[in-house]
């Protein structure tokens, strides 16, 4: 069974990510949309600058998190920040991502959709995930919340993953699992999903700051399986 990827998303703190540095991580995610874990250019740079520094055998990817951005503004913000994945977490279309792919060749993007605890409750997502195939490099599924898009902490209905699982794999798109996920839940997403990746955010945190023994246990428990 290959292994399964990790992301830690919503990094702030430069002395945070010198902390992490010995972790096996597969991808960091960096948030430019309004967010409480939202960085600045500035903030982004100094973070990134960090990564080479990894001490594992291959240093984590930078993936940007952005929410129904326009291209010049990704074009800009490519100029100054170098990013291995674009993460498009709104309510963008197949034909949009297929643009950004086509203006920044270098970069990966990835599509996040929204998951209810029913079907018919999937609101937010006007396309279907394999609408999205051949236009992306990979999709995550987060948890729906009408007030925001993503980052909510909150579960999804993992039973309704095989039916992604199966429309992905069709399609040969990774899927990444996100919403609610923590050091004592992953175990079970692993055991009876077996994703292909998770990404993990406020359940690696403790009073909204990163928390290295949190993250340490995850990635752990991750890798192991």
């Amino acid at each position: 069974m290959a292994e399964t990827l990790v992301k830690i998303c919503g990094l702030q703190d430069v002395e945070v990510l010198k902390s992490m540095l010995h972790l096996p991580l597969d991808y960091i995610g960096f948030v430019f949309a309004p967010s409480r874990r939202r960085v600045t250019l500035e903030r982004a740079s100094e973070l990134i600058a960090e990564l080479p520094q990894w001490k594992t055998s291959e240093k984590p990817k930078a993936a940007g998190v952005f929410v129904n951005p326009e291209l010049n503004e990704l074009s800009e913000l490519l100029s100054v920040v170098s990013l291995d994945v674009i993460q498009l977490h709104g309510q963008e279309s197949p034909a949009f991502c297929q643009k950004v792919r086509q203006a920044f060749p270098q970069v990966q993007v990835w599509k996040a959709l929204s998951v209810a605890d029913k079907e018919r409750d999937d609101a937010d997502n006007k396309y279907t995930l394999e609408q999205y195939a051949g236009f992306v490099d990979a999709v995550l599924l987060d948890t729906y919340d009408p007030q925001q898009s993503g980052g909510s902490g909150r579960m999804f209905a993992w039973e309704r993953l095989p039916d992604y699982q199966e429309i992905a794999l069709r399609n040969g798109l990774p899927l990444f699992v996100a919403g609610g996920l923590h050091p004592n839940n992953v175990g079970e997403l692993l055991d009876t999903y077996a994703p292909y990746g998770v990404d993990v955010s406020s359940g690696v945190e403790s009073e909204g700051v990163k928390d290295i023994i949190k993250m340490t246990a995850f990635v752990e428990r991750v890798k192991q399986s």
